[in-house]
Parts: C-alpha cells; sequence; structure tokens
C-alpha cells in the first residue's frame, strides 16, 4: 500500500496538474486572475493540432498494426454502450427524469479532448511509449454516444418531442476535425513534416498545456461555484464514480486486446472522462428540453477536476499492474 501511495504523489507532482489545481484553488477563493478568451481558443487550437500531429507521426513511424482496427472497434463499442449503464446509475442515484438523464448519460460515453492530451502528456513526462493510434481512437469515440443518449431519450420519455442532429455538424465539429485532420497530416509528412514544425508542435506543448489547464481549472472552479445548487449528493456521486466504472470498461477491452500499459491507459481514459465541448452542443438542438446546467456542471465540474487530479495517476497505476 505505501508504494501505491508513492506512485499516485509520484504521478500527481508533474506540472501539468498541479496548475489545474492551482486554477481550482484561484476560483475558490474568487481571485480575479483569468485566460483572455482568445488566448484560450488559440491554445485549444494549438494542443488539438500537436497532438494530432504527432500521433500521426508515430504511426508512420511504427506503421499500421493489427491491434489498431481492434481498438478502434473497442472504442466506439464503448463510446455506444457506456451511455446505458450510465442512464441505468443515474436512475439508481439521482431523481433525474428521462430526458435530462440521457442528455447526462451521453456525455459520459463521449470523450474529454483536454483530458486525453493531459493523459498523454503524463506519458511522456513519465518516459512510457503509447500507440500513435490511439488520437484516431479518441476521434472515433465522440459520435457514438450521443447517437445512445438520442435513442434512450426516445425510448424512456415517451415523447416524440426528441430533435435530431444533423450528421454533417456531428463529423464537421471542429475539435474533431483538426484533431484527425493533423493526425493524417502527421502520418503523410512523416520525419520530414516533424523536423520542419517541431519547435512549434514538441518544445511549446507542455508550457502552453500548463497555461490551458490553469483556464480549465478556473472554469471548472466556478462552474461548481455558479452551478452547485444543482448538485444533489446523488449527482455529485455520480460524478465520480462513473470515470471510475468507465475506466475498468476500458481497461478490460485494453488488457483483452493486448495494448501496451501506456496506450491501455489512454483507452482507461477516454472511457472514463466525460465530453463538455461536443456533446453539450448536440444535446442543446437534440434535447433542448435538458438542463445544461446539470450535464455541463457534472462533466466540467465534478468529473473533468477528479479525472484530472486524481483519476490519472490512478489509471495510470492500474494500467501498469497489468503489465
Amino acid at each position: 500500500m505505501p508504494a501505491f501511495f508513492d506512485t499516485l504523489v509520484g504521478n500527481l507532482m508533474v506540472p501539468t496538474i498541479l496548475f489545474f489545481v492551482l486554477g481550482l484553488i484561484a476560483a475558490f477563493v474568487r481571485s480575479d486572475l483569468s485566460i483572455p478568451e482568445g488566448a484560450a481558443k488559440f491554445m485549444s487550437l494549438y494542443l488539438l493540432l500537436a497532438i494530432g500531429f504527432k500521433g500521426g507521426n508515430s504511426l508512420a513511424q511504427h506503421g499500421l498494426q493489427g491491434d489498431l482496427a481492434l481498438t478502434i472497434l473497442a472504442g466506439l463499442l464503448l463510446s455506444f454502450l457506456i451511455p446505458f449503464l450510465a442512464f441505468a446509475l443515474l436512475r439508481i442515484l439521482t431523481r433525474l427524469d428521462p430526458v435530462n438523464a440521457a442528455a447526462v448519460a451521453g456525455h459520459y460515453g463521449s470523450i474529454s479532448i483536454v483530458t486525453f492530451v493531459a493523459a498523454s502528456s503524463l506519458l511522456e513526462l513519465s518516459g512510457i511509449t503509447f500507440d500513435g493510434y490511439m488520437v484516431a481512437v479518441a476521434a472515433s469515440m465522440e459520435v457514438p454516444a450521443i447517437l445512445s443518449a438520442l435513442w434512450i431519450a426516445h425510448r424512456y420519455s415517451g415523447s416524440q418531442d426528441t430533435g435530431r442532429v444533423p450528421m454533417r455538424e456531428l463529423f464537421a465539429n471542429g475539435s474533431v476535425l483538426l484533431l484527425t485532420g493533423a493526425f493524417v497530416i502527421g502520418a503523410l509528412t512523416q520525419d520530414k513534416g516533424m523536423q520542419m514544425i517541431a519547435p512549434f508542435v514538441v518544445t511549446p506543448f507542455t508550457g502552453i498545456l500548463c497555461l490551458f489547464l490553469l483556464d480549465m481549472g478556473l472554469n471548472a472552479g466556478r462552474s461548481i461555484l455558479n452551478n452547485r445548487h444543482m448538485l444533489t449528493p446523488g449527482l455529485f456521486c455520480f460524478g465520480l464514480l462513473m470515470p471510475m466504472i468507465g475506466a475498468s470498461l476500458g481497461w478490460t477491452a485494453g488488457a483483452m486486446i493486448g495494448l501496451q500499459t501506456g496506450s491501455v491507459f489512454l483507452l482507461m481514459v477516454l472511457s472514463a472522462s466525460a465530453s463538455y465541448i461536443a456533446v453539450p452542443a448536440a444535446m442543446r438542438i437534440a434535447l433542448p428540453k435538458a438542463e445544461s446546467g446539470i450535464y455541463l456542471t457534472l462533466s466540467l465540474g465534478v468529473t473533468f477536476p477528479f479525472n484530472i487530479t486524481l483519476g490519472l495517476p490512478l489509471y495510470l497505476w492500474l494500467a501498469g499492474l497489468g503489465s
């Protein structure tokens, strides 16, 4: 047990996680610290471009592997099935109506790309390798959960008034498009492309991620303060329990495929994270009667801070047990 706590503390003591904690503290003490909106937008675009390009370059170096198709298939299945588990757990722990429960459940089948970027950075800082194609797995897990949430809402609400999200809007989502596009460019340009832009996508990456997570800590902390009246004990417990259930499913899938430790960890993170960008945008169109304050506060104010501060070190330790 002491070894576990030593590993957990060691994984926590990295700049990216500590800057997120600093943002949380600043929000809780109501500091006037802030990151300009334009700068935050630039940082998010930069991180998506950098992680996508580096993932594509890594794939080009190692070539297509047999695990690629299996891992993407596992990601698609996890994204589609996790909302059903989340919906069932919400109906046990909370008194949410079917529409709100379906909307929340959809967030937990999809992914948080920021959590994925932070997890990738943690692996790099720890010197642990992972498969570059995990970027493609992340992109594939955005949409299936939205479809599951819409089916659940239609099936259990007894209403025909559940909207439809145009498929073009789902697949043209900016974060998914930039991530996958950078991945393809990195794979096509290979080492020549990496040599050309390495000073941009490699050297400043960790520093920009620290600033970005500082901003995310501020946003998460302020979301908790502003919407704490919506966080019933049952909802709060769900926000902490569901990511651990998702991580367990990701660990099982990764172990069955035979992925290396770093890739198992990333699949766990993808399965444990909750979307707060793509899915909220879809839910506003498809389920307009769902309360955005509930699903945004849960995903951004509870699950995201848990994953960044305690979840990532815990998942990394668990992924290492199977190696």
